[in-house]
């Protein structure tokens, strides 16, 4: 991945994007742009991690390491999240996310991110909601995204990804990220909620917006900001809400919630929460696992060599991708009374943080060595990264059949994808994504 070997370097899509210093959260948080220290210097005690610098950077691998071999049910008494436990097994995360009846994801409990919601801002949304109302939402959308919706996709997304991939430069520098992962999942955004192709940007924009009201890059004006582009995404959705109930129902996800018993008589806020969600979930999984594997073919050639070998591995190097990159890093629970895991007691009302990209590379778990990408590995399709239970995400299948579709595709015309560069990471410990890697494509 050196880009010394071509002669392209002051082409703009080999120039790294900028990075803002951020501001301090709160008294007790130093940002951190230096070097980060290794986990084998930190007090485990009062290690926390969710630094949103340190995911940027990369460094949080030797952490959750470290707590999966020393503490693996860990309590953080001080962060910028509040205090909160941290679950890194991949056997504990099972269980927790397993037991909605001790363990809740209502957003009246917190919801499902460290920290909770912002005050007189909450948004209620199916995925964070308790039994009865979480099924009741959820069945309202599933229909979006069943077996005989995919069949009808399939082709759609097979002709995007083959305009998109005929869009390309072949023997220069592009930013795959911005050309291929966001455009295809941006196409495929958009057909869900039966949005305007050509504003399909505006889609990303609002995931990005969501899980960043820190993030001086995406969002600058803090928590102002953040809150007036989301009111944007309200009313443009409201208005859309409203055509849609005065129309027959069809299939997008508008259209399926404007006239579900259980949703048609939303309130603004729980509309806005529903469409938040349903665009991050599907944008993040399919837009970061785009990028995953490109990359992770080149940090393992010898995987890329026995996928050019054998492209039959295609669907199983779809799951390894998504274990190995793990788009959502946690979810979060809130304990609804004492629970004791590992002779630690979580007490009721406590946020508890389900690490599955800790899970995910838990050796105990995984017979070859998780931190590998193993295209043929046995049991790739057992990772955590779409949760386990009741809150299992609805919209799997989709996310893996866009990524199988492309790799047909790429196989079909390049003969090798060359990332140039390291990539650039996503700042913040939620949404473990790629915002930048440029590529060269070396056509057969």
């Amino acid at each position: 991945m050196a880009a010394d070997t071509f002669t392209f370097d002051n082409h703009p899509a080999l120039q790294r994007p900028k990075v803002t210093p951020r501001e301090p959260m709160h008294p007790g948080y130093t940002p951190t742009f230096g070097e980060v220290k290794p986990a084998s210097e930190l007090d485990l005690e009062t290690l926390d991690v969710v630094d949103p610098e340190m995911w940027r950077q990369g460094k949080f691998w030797d952490r959750l390491e470290r707590l999966r071999k020393e503490d693996p049910v860990h309590y953080t008494p001080d962060s910028f999240v509040g205090p909160y436990w941290s679950v890194t097994l991949y056997e504990d995360i099972m269980a927790v996310d397993t037991d909605h009846k001790r363990f809740s994801s209502s957003w009246e409990h917190g919801g499902i991110t460290l920290g909770g919601s912002v005050p007189d801002f909450e948004m209620p949304m199916f995925i964070a909601m308790d039994e009865p109302r979480h099924s009741e939402q959820r069945k309202t959308v599933q229909p979006a995204v069943a077996p005989n919706m995919l069949k009808e996709y399939e082709p759609l997304i097979r002709e995007r990804t083959r305009k998109v991939l005929d869009s390309l430069p072949v023997n220069e520098p592009f930013d795959w990220v911005d050309r291929v992962s966001i455009e295809l999942t941006g196409m495929m955004l958009a057909t869900l909620f039966d949005y305007p192709q050509e504003r399909r940007r505006e889609l990303t924009r609002w995931s990005d917006i969501v899980t960043n009201m820190h993030n001086p890059d995406i969002c600058p004006g803090g928590e102002e900001q953040w809150k007036k582009e989301l009111m944007d995404c309200l009313m443009v959705f409201m208005g859309i809400f409203q055509e849609k109930q005065n129309k027959p129902e069809s299939m997008d996800l508008i259209s399926l919630l404007a006239h579900g018993e259980k949703t048609r008589n939303m309130t603004p806020m729980e509309l806005l929460g529903n469409v938040v969600l349903l665009i991050v979930g599907g944008n993040d999984t399919s837009r970061n696992t785009m990028s995953a594997s490109v990359y992770a073919l080149n940090k393992y050639p010898d995987q890329y060599a026995k996928l050019k070998e054998d492209p039959g591995l295609i669907p199983n190097m779809v799951s390894e991708t998504i274990r190995w990159q793990t788009p959502l890093s946690f979810m979060r629970r809130t304990a609804l009374e004492d629970v004791t895991i590992r002779g630690k007691t979580i007490k009721k009302g406590e946020q508890i943080a389900m690490w599955y990209v800790s899970g995910n590379r838990d050796e105990t778990f995984w017979d070859q060595d998780p931190n590998d990408f193993i295209i043929d590995r046995k049991n790739a399709r057992q990772h955590l990264s779409f949760g386990f239970g009741i809150h299992r995400c609805v919209g799997n299948r989709l996310a893996e059949l866009q990524l199988r579709i492309l790799w047909e595709e790429l196989m079909a015309r390049y003969e090798h994808i060359e990332v140039l560069a390291e990539p650039s990471y996503t700042s913040g410990a939620f949404v473990r994504g790629y915002t930048w890697m440029p590529v060269v494509l070396h056509p057969k």
